[in-house]
């Protein structure tokens, strides 16, 4: 490969990256804003602002970038307002999706969100059609070879989490909702580190597709929306076995 093409590629590739982190802080600035809104801008005295902080951070979003989102929450500043909103819907193979946005402009993305589906051989469906088979929950995976199993579950189970599982490289910590912080700040004092942390919805159970066609189909419409402009989280309880993945990345 010549140095010129290979410059191209690098360039490409940061090019890439440097997209995803702008929607990142986009997600994240929408987050902070909204939740400084609801629930004021001390973040020792609003959990919710304060997980959106600590994500902020984590995902090195330059301080200004936060006091600047905070404040517009507050009213210091000038700025949008949005409306938070659940769409859900369908895609190949009975794959229940939900997508949860921040939006100034409800028809906007109600319409781009339906476009998205119709493309894609998906369709949206009716409030609650597939929101209750999701739970929210606090997430934590930690690499089995970083951390003794009995450490963690002491660490973990005494700070609040509900449960600690086994899986394959990694233990699965869950929380509710609001023991998130707590058991994120004491596997942290006990040096145990998290390669996930966050809140999420998991789904009660899962759809398996053994199909590589049907595999692509919804990855990509699982991408599409992601990147749409107003979306922050877009959950989903498909199963893809390994020799199909195996098949993807071919």
């Amino acid at each position: 490969m010549s140095g010129h093409s290979k410059w191209a590629s690098i360039k490409h590739k940061k090019a890439a990256v440097d997209a995803k982190r702008g929607k990142l802080f986009s997600r994240l600035s929408k987050e902070i804003t909204v939740a400084a809104k609801t629930g004021g801008g001390d973040v020792d005295m609003n959990p919710r602002l304060r997980t959106a902080v600590s994500s902020a951070k984590e995902a090195n979003m330059p301080n200004d970038n936060i006091e600047r989102a905070i404040k517009k929450g507050t009213g210091e500043l000038p700025g949008v307002s949005y409306d938070e909103l659940v769409y859900e819907g369908y895609g190949v193979g009975g794959v229940a999706i939900l997508i949860e946005v921040l939006t100034d402009n409800k028809n906007r993305t109600a319409s781009e969100i339906r476009s998205i589906f119709t493309k894609r051989n998906g369709n949206l469906a009716a409030s609650n059609a597939v929101a209750w088979m999701f739970s929210k929950k606090g997430f934590f995976s930690v690499k089995k070879d970083s951390v003794d199993e009995d450490t963690l579950l002491t660490v973990a189970l005494d700070a609040g989490a509900e449960d600690v599982k086994s899986e394959d490289e990694y233990y699965e910590v869950l929380t509710a909702p609001q023991d998130f912080l707590a058991v994120k700040e004491a596997l942290e004092n006990n040096k145990i580190v998290a390669e996930t942390a966050e809140i999420t919805s998991i789904p009660s159970t899962t759809v398996r597709i053994d199909s590589v066609k049907e595999a692509k189909q919804v990855l990509d419409l699982i991408d599409v929306l992601e990147d749409q402009d107003d979306t922050q989280n877009v959950y989903a309880n498909f199963d893809i076995p390994d020799e199909i993945m195996d098949k993807l990345e071919e």
